[in-house]
């Protein structure tokens, strides 16, 4: 059963996530041939304050 784990920043729309849940399980069920019904996708909505890019931040950065 492939399970993937996609970590992303907070903010993004409930639609833009099922496109990602659909993209990521496309991809998988094209690559190796898994089922659908076996692929699990695992969306982390990750906080600005606890995301750090080049030392900083991504809330301070304003991303």
């Amino acid at each position: 059963m492939p399970f993937a784990q996609i970590y992303i920043l907070e903010g993004r729309t409930e639609e833009q996530k099922r496109a990602v849940i659909e993209k990521v399980t496309d991809a998988l069920q094209e690559a190796v041939g898994a089922p659908r019904e076996t692929i699990r996708v695992w969306i982390h909505d990750m906080p600005k304050e606890n995301w750090g890019i080049a030392g900083v931040s991504a809330k301070d950065l304003g991303r």
